[in-house]
């Protein structure tokens, strides 16, 4: 049998040494307390509160990241415009931004006479709707990304047939393309989740962290560590852990990847 070469070998020992590095640490958080003290600290009420808030927020932006995502994805992947770079360039923007520059821009825009007339009718700085706007800027970014990827994967030609025998364009996206994108479309609403749960820096700049107001389970993390209760932060932070890790599991059972 053909003994694997040196540069295999490489590439395997890069790979183990990163990927036991991301266990240690996982092994180590998990290792600092114990399942009863990590139970007493979920109990808190505003643990709880922030659970709910985060379930809440993440949720209705995957949905809104979605909306977002699908037709921007398609139109990315199905037509070519000039400026199409600059613009696959603009989208692309959250996701390389510092996370507390885009809490400070949406800060600074929401002071102008423009942000001012629509928290008018509707109120998003320090609130839970300007925890879900902080998350979608993001996490559609990122949903917007993945729908541009399915897309790409998805030739063209049942949507041109549809088209022959009589459809329309957007009848064609919806009863062709669409049932076919499905998976690519719970990966992007995943991935929006997902990023959303994570978001620390956009959602402190924009909507604070006022306990029992628009605490969410990042800044629970923030909150805790600040007062020295490293426990409740342990604890937190486990949780967030583990719902990521079923976000992933389920992704990846529908055999896409994010």
């Amino acid at each position: 049998m053909k003994r694997p070469s040196l540069f295999w070998i490489t590439l395997v020992f890069i790979a183990v040494l990163y990927l036991g590095f991301i266990v240690a640490m996982l092994a180590a958080t998990a290792a600092y307390t114990s399942l009863g003290e990590m139970w007493q600290a979920l109990q808190s009420r505003e643990i709880r509160y922030a659970t709910g808030l985060s379930l809440l927020t993440c949720t209705v932006t995957a949905l809104l990241s979605l909306i977002l995502a699908v037709p921007i994805g398609y139109l990315l992947a199905r037509s070519k415009f000039r400026g199409k770079a600059l613009v696959e360039a603009a989208l692309d923007i959250p996701i390389v931004l510092p996370p507390l520059v885009v809490g400070l821009c949406l800060l600074i825009l929401f002071q102008t006479s423009f942000g001012r007339m629509v928290e008018e009718h509707v109120a998003f700085t320090y609130t839970i709707a300007g925890v879900i706007l902080a998350q979608l800027v993001i996490g559609a970014a990122f949903a917007i990304r993945t729908m541009r990827g399915t897309f790409d994967h998805l030739s063209s030609r049942p949507e041109e047939v549809a088209m022959t025998l009589g459809c329309s364009r957007f009848q064609a996206v919806r009863f062709v393309t669409l049932p076919a994108a499905r998976r690519g479309m719970f990966a992007a609403a995943s991935v929006a989740w997902a990023r959303s749960l994570g978001e620390f820096g956009p959602i402190l700049v924009f909507a604070g962290a006022t306990r029992m107001k628009t605490e969410v389970l990042p800044t629970t993390v923030w909150l805790e560590l600040s007062v020295g209760n490293l426990e409740a932060a342990v604890a937190v932070g486990l949780l967030m852990v583990g719902m990521a890790m079923i976000v992933l599991v389920a992704v990846r059972l529908t055999g896409e990847s994010l």
